[in-house]
C-alpha cells in the first residue's frame, strides 16, 4: 500500500496492525472500530480525518503528517507523536487512552484533551497555548520548559507543573488544582 490516495473513504472494523502503509494519503476519511495497533505509518498523511474507537497504541508515526485529525474513544499507548510532521500538525482528542505518549517539542496550540487519560505523558518543550484538559488524569506527565500560556487545566487532576520552569501566563487552575503547581516546594495544601 505504497503511494496511495484514498478520498473520503468509510473504514470500519478494518485490521491494519502490523502492516506498513507509508506514504499512504488519506483526506477526509473515517475509521472506525479499526485496529492499527504496531503499524508502520511512516511518511503516511492524515487530513481531516476522524478515527472513532481505534485502536494505535505503538504505531510508528516517523514524518507522518496530521493535519486537522480528530480521535475519539482511541487507544493511542506509547504515540511518539514528536516523531510525526512538526511543520503541520492539529490534533484533538476525546475518551481517549494516550499514556505513555510524547508530544516532545511539538507546537500543537489550541488541542483539545477532552476526558483522556495522560499518565505518563511527555510535554517537555511542547507549545499548548491556548489547549483544553478537560477531565485529565495527568499522572507523572512532564512538563518542563512547556509553554501553557492561557490552557485550562480547571477540570484535570494529578498534574505536578512547575511554575518556575514552565509558562503559565493567564493559564486557568482550579483551586483543587493548587497542589500540583506546589509539589515542587514539599509543602501541605490543605
Amino acid at each position: 500500500m505504497n503511494d496511495q490516495f484514498v478520498e473520503n473513504k468509510i473504514f470500519k472494523k478494518t485490521d491494519f496492525s502490523n502492516k506498513t502503509l507509508n506514504k499512504t494519503e488519506y483526506d477526509n476519511c473515517s475509521f472506525t472500530a479499526c485496529n492499527f495497533s504496531d503499524s508502520d505509518l511512516s511518511h503516511s498523511t492524515f487530513i481531516e480525518c476522524k478515527f472513532d474507537s481505534c485502536n494505535l497504541s505503538n504505531c510508528i508515526l516517523k514524518g507522518t503528517t496530521m493535519n486537522d485529525v480528530r480521535f475519539t474513544n482511541c487507544k493511542l499507548l506509547g504515540l511518539k507523536f514528536h516523531e510525526c510532521n512538526a511543520l503541520i500538525i492539529s490534533l484533538d482528542f476525546k475518551d481517549c487512552h494516550l499514556n505513555f505518549a510524547s508530544f516532545y517539542k511539538l507546537k500543537i496550540r489550541d488541542t483539545g484533551f477532552v476526558n483522556c487519560n495522560l499518565q505518563d505523558v511527555d510535554f517537555t518543550e511542547t507549545e499548548l497555548n491556548q489547549s483544553v484538559f478537560d477531565n485529565c488524569d495527568m499522572t507523572n506527565t512532564l512538563f518542563d520548559n512547556t509553554n501553557l500560556e492561557k490552557a485550562d487545566l480547571r477540570n484535570s487532576y494529578n498534574y505536578s507543573i512547575n511554575p518556575e520552569t514552565n509558562r503559565i501566563k493567564k493559564a486557568k487552575f482550579s483551586l483543587s488544582g493548587l497542589p500540583g503547581l506546589l509539589d515542587k516546594y514539599d509543602i501541605e495544601v490543605e
